[in-house]
């Protein structure tokens, strides 16, 4: 099966677009711009949204649904809003259909415009705020912390599976505060969070920072984000935070009671992770033989194939299996018996290689003879035979080691493709023939960061909130700077 995969070297977007579809997560559908997720892919989903949820709920959110239909004057009210997504909008002008009278199937019923078109959902931040006037009135009703499971479009052709589609699956948090200083720790609690999901789930190393102007959301005074390094040396942002001030709650005039009598606008934030995070866990640590998941994300951690001639033998080696099975499942770890007859071990040793099975364990009748079993790890490609006796521990070892492993070499990774720049020359030669993340000094100014991305490609990713401050010049001005920002090409 690896040899239906193109090498990173040879084709980088290939080999990414090899292992979604061929290790089954997605596939291309009948309506451009858009995915099917198929259900192993749609099972990591899983697992990454329940995780999350359980964060989300940990830290006192609730989930609620909105509507996907916007109104389009919802969207004028909040001007920067509005700019950042007007070229992504699909907008539903009519809600009938009728047979055509020459018989060419069906049009549209002209008779069945719309009085106020609708926009279908690119983000919830206007629908949400305009049903949050109806709930707030007193500080008494504050905070609100909802996060919202939803599908959104944001119009897109160029389609790349779980990277860059035109519909995707996301979840976006929505809260209302009484003071600044309350939104503020909200928006940075919440990007943690997802740093640590990132991180300690995905065993994905980010780093936390914030946008430079140019990149922020549209409508946030401050968008806090976590970036990843991919192993093409491209940058890929798997999270952000806004903080939203009161623009949203002045553009729909969202007013509550203070405790001292006064009244004030609402505090806002908003935040989310979509499925990139997806096509992030492919291309942060897969190799040249298919998917490499983490245990912790994996919908099955431990695979057991068996390798017999007849029933008689599958018989033995079932027995043996459904107790270790047991044992691994007891501990919460989750397993599938491979127990097909239509298919040779040697395939189902590479499916299960392409798929990203954590961990495969073999076991055949010299197996049952020797009290042994041989267990493989995904991450290394590597096999060793251990006793039936100590499997169970060994494999919940094990796990655990995949799991750190896998963050390791990513980190290790990042590591060794950052890199600091003193001139524009040499920042240039960088991102052609290594990329990575670049630390440079900035002047801080949007003309500045926009001449670099015509000429290079490149955008700021973020500040660091853990930079130091650094007395230097600016790579593209020479102009003063107090602090480096990071540099890369992005997906």
């Amino acid at each position: 099966m690896a040899k239906e995969i193109t090498s990173r070297n040879e084709n980088y977007s290939q080999w990414y677009n090899d292992i979604v579809v061929k290790a089954g997560l997605a596939d291309h559908s009948a309506v451009r711009g858009c995915m099917v997720i198929k259900p192993y892919g749609f099972a990591i989903w899983e697992k990454i949204q329940r995780q999350l949820d359980n964060m989300f709920k940990a830290t006192g959110h609730q989930n609620a649904y909105f509507p996907l239909f916007i109104p389009k004057s919802f969207f004028s009210k909040e001007a920067s809003h509005v700019e950042g997504f007007a070229k992504e909008c699909a907008i539903v002008t009519h809600y009938r259909l009728k047979n055509d009278s020459n018989g060419k199937g069906v049009v549209v019923d002209p008779e069945a415009q719309l009085e106020e078109e609708l926009i279908v959902r690119p983000t919830s931040e206007t629908i949400i705020w305009n049903t949050y006037r109806s709930w707030i009135q007193s500080y008494r009703d504050l905070p609100i912390l909802l996060n919202q499971w939803a599908n959104v479009v944001r119009w897109e052709m160029r389609t790349r599976l779980f990277l860059r589609t035109a519909e995707f699956l996301w979840q976006e948090g929505h809260t209302a505060h009484a003071t600044k200083q309350e939104a503020i720790e909200e928006t940075e609690k919440m990007i943690n969070v997802y740093a640590d999901f990132a991180q300690n789930w995905m065993g994905m190393p980010v780093i936390i920072g914030t946008k430079s102007e140019n990149e922020r959301f549209a409508g946030a005074i401050e968008t806090y984000c976590i970036e990843a390094l991919m192993q093409d040396g491209k940058a890929l942002q798997a999270g952000t935070s806004h903080f939203l001030g009161q623009n949203f709650a002045k553009a729909f005039d969202v007013k509550f009671a203070t405790k001292d009598g006064g009244l004030d606008h609402v505090w806002a934030t908003s935040w989310g992770v979509s499925t990139r995070l997806m096509g992030a866990l492919v291309m942060a640590h897969s190799d040249d033989n298919g998917l490499v998941l983490p245990p912790k994300l994996a919908p099955t951690q431990v695979v057991f194939v068996p390798i017999f001639k007849n029933e008689e033998e599958l018989e033995r080696i079932t027995q043996t299996v459904n107790g270790i099975k047991t044992s691994l499942e007891n501990l919460g770890i989750t397993t599938h018996f491979d127990n097909r007859d239509t298919l040779k071990p040697g395939f189902k040793f590479a499916e299960y290689e392409m798929k990203g099975y954590p961990v495969r364990i073999a076991i055949g009748p010299k197996d049952l003879e020797k009290g042994t079993v041989e267990v493989a790890r995904r991450d290394k490609l590597t096999k060793e035979f251990v006793s039936q006796d100590n499997v169970v521990s060994y494999v919940k070892n094990l796990l655990d080691d995949i799991q750190n492993n896998i963050f390791n070499r990513a980190l290790q990774f990042r590591e060794q493709n950052t890199r600091k720049v003193e001139t524009y020359e040499e920042f240039k030669k960088l991102l052609d023939t290594e990329g990575g993340f670049i630390l440079a000094h900035w002047d801080g100014t949007p003309e500045t960061e926009e001449r670099i991305k015509e000429e290079t490609k490149a955008t700021i990713r973020c500040i660091p909130l853990d930079g130091e401050s650094e007395e230097g010049k600016c790579i593209f001005t020479g102009k003063p700077s107090n602090k480096r920002v990071i540099f890369a090409r992005a997906y």
